[in-house]
């Protein structure tokens, strides 16, 4: 009842082309009813409606922590899709970690470039503060075993608390110490900015991959929020 749709964007069309020639044959009576999950970074349902004939079609990002199921999946269902199809399709996904439904898809380019591509922008901090460790002396094993730890209680201790995770650094940077010295030289060094323009760069791959103008955010055209999530309430951010 339920088919996962995962290859690379790029080959999105010979995939489809297959598929329709296959619903073509059998009748679109044999499909009707099913749901299509597509796990395709930046290719909108419609493409899937249009060539499918699947019924319903859910556009969702995972991420590679699914596979351990610690994962967070964002997903959104096309129009019309009843509520025990989606509960379905919730259920499946809770069982890989967090999911989190969206009702307007373009929420998942932006999902794409945060906890989609996530994984490696953490990969490649923990492979810097590994290597960091060897080269201070440490054993790359016992230099490992620190910094996964280290994330992973970071992570436990963040979400168990619930407090800002501004709070949560300025309650481990004493005045003068280590941290403090450590964060002045990763801000030195526009380690924010850098973390951020990564994160607009996998957007604007994300929106290109699905045929959408790119030219967004800081230092293009675009210099305002989308039109689609302009003064929606709950999308404001209320942290001090």
């Amino acid at each position: 009842e339920i088919v996962v749709l995962g290859v690379k964007p790029q080959n999105v069309s010979a995939v489809l082309k297959s598929l329709q020639k296959e619903v073509d044959e059998k009748g679109e009576q044999r499909v009707k009813g099913s749901i299509l999950v597509s796990i395709l970074a930046g290719v909108p349902l419609e493409t899937f409606m249009h060539f499918s004939g699947v019924e319903y079609v859910v556009r969702a990002m995972p991420n590679t922590p699914v596979t351990v199921e610690q994962g967070c999946t964002v997903w959104c269902a096309s129009e019309g899709m009843p509520g025990e199809k989606k509960e379905k399709v919730s259920r499946m996904f809770a069982a890989m970690g967090d999911e989190i439904e969206m009702t307007d898809q373009r929420f998942l380019d932006m999902a794409t470039a945060i906890s989609g591509s996530g994984p490696a922008y953490i990969f490649l901090t923990m492979e810097a503060m590994i290597d960091a460790g060897v080269h201070m002396g440490f054993p790359r094993q016992m230099a490992e075993r620190l910094v996964l730890n280290t994330l992973l209680g970071t992570c436990l201790y963040a979400i168990q608390s619930g407090d800002h995770v501004s709070k949560l650094r300025n309650d481990i940077t004493s005045p003068g110490g280590t941290t403090a010295s450590a964060i002045y030289t990763l801000e030195k060094g526009n380690f924010r900015t850098t973390v951020s323009d990564a994160v607009w760069a996998a957007y604007r791959r994300s929106l290109e991959l699905g045929g959408e103008d790119s030219n967004v955010g800081p230092g293009r055209n675009q210099m305002v929020p989308p039109s689609f999530w302009q003064n929606r309430s709950e999308l404001r951010d209320d942290t001090s």
